[in-house]
């Protein structure tokens, strides 16, 4: 079985309090981009165990930590399953608040359930995923929603992006979730994310805000730069996706956007 795990974007990303189980209580909208995906091939096996190998770019990340492997692990210990081979492809850019690695271990999640007929529910789907991270519950359902808690409480979001087109640019380096939290200060906004994404794409441009912009702006300007550059292009809005690295665009304008290939090759148009 063969899945595309695509990536998604946070259109805005409020961190409200830290938690007393050291994660932060946040409001994002998360948006999937099926343009731009990994592959993820699941096959059974006779024999017992599981094996994993990466085509594609490589990850900073020995083999043995990969989220696919925890997913596999974890569907194992519930529900018994045995004897898989996964592959995957990595395409999207990691280190760049994509979510791509919580996207890769969904994916394995809902393959899994598919090849040993587990038939869960999508409240037993969304459990598993989020028992593997904050951001790999949304790839379930994958299409635009509300996400609260630490990001595992989802909320369907309705929201109308078509005929708009996105530019993703990850600049060369990248920020772990881990210094981007410790540099953000939590915060309760007079008007929550969910009213303020009720303006038009017009009106976002310093409404629509990213917690985690100021203090990984600060450590890295070259970043900052990038959001800046998107502007200077003509893009209605733009943000740093989650923790960063990764900044996009999104434009009207499709010739301005396709502009821009020769910077970054993702571009596409939003359906």
């Amino acid at each position: 079985m063969i899945l595309h795990a695509n990536c998604k974007i946070n259109l805005g990303l409020d961190i409200l309090r830290r938690r007393d189980d050291g994660f932060h209580d946040v409001e994002t909208v998360m948006v999937p981009v099926p343009g731009l995906f990994d592959e993820i091939e699941v096959t059974r096996r006779a024999a017992a165990g599981v094996g994993f190998r990466t085509e594609g770019t490589v990850v900073d990340c020995p083999p043995e930590q990969n989220l696919c492997l925890r997913a596999f692990r974890l569907m194992h210990e519930r529900y018994g399953i045995d004897g898989a081979d996964i592959r995957l492809d990595k395409r999207v850019p990691f280190g760049a608040g994509l979510g791509g690695g919580s996207s890769d271990a969904t994916a394995v999640v809902l393959a899994l359930d598919k090849l040993f007929g587990l038939h869960l529910s999508e409240a037993e789907l969304i459990d598993c995923a989020a028992a593997l991270g904050s951001d790999t519950a949304f790839f379930v359902r994958n299409v635009p929603q509300l996400c609260t808690g630490r990001g595992e409480i989802l909320t369907p979001y309705p929201l109308d992006l078509k005929g708009l087109w996105l530019v993703i640019v990850k600049p060369d380096e990248s920020v772990s979730t881990r210094e981007a939290y410790a540099g953000a200060t939590p915060r309760v906004p007079q008007v929550s994310l969910a009213e303020r994404l009720q303006c038009s794409v017009t009106e976002w441009q310093g409404r629509v805000t990213n917690d985690f912009e100021p203090s990984v702006f600060a450590a890295h300007p070259a970043i900052r730069a990038v959001k800046e550059g998107l502007l200077a292009a003509g893009a209605l809005y733009a943000s740093m996706s989650g923790s960063g690295s990764a900044v996009f665009g999104l434009f009207k304008d499709a010739e301005k956007a396709r502009r821009l290939l020769s910077q970054t090759p993702y571009v596409y148009k939003m359906e």
